[in-house]
């Protein structure tokens, strides 16, 4: 029997589209962003879909390459508490 996928967070859903509006605003695709990042295509990829997340050292990385401070990066999470 296959393995169930484990249900996405609303947190990591709007980080996800928070990732990928600061991403095209910069003109990057998903690729050039990893490189610059020094991370996978594919861990973005999982980011913007809302299935990953990344710890803190990843997170600083992509802070930094999208030029952005974390009230962007998590711009509308704290209202999904509520």
């Amino acid at each position: 029997m296959p393995a169930r996928k484990a249900k996405t967070c609303p947190h990591q859903i709007r980080f996800g589209r928070n990732l990928a509006g600061l991403r095209e605003h910069l003109g990057l695709t998903q690729e050039r962003l990893a490189e610059k990042a020094g991370i996978s295509a594919r861990f973005v990829q999982n980011m913007e879909a809302g299935e990953s997340f990344p710890r803190m050292a990843k997170l600083v990385r992509l802070k930094e390459v999208l030029r952005c401070g974390w009230a962007e990066l998590f711009a509308d999470c704290e209202r999904l508490t509520k």
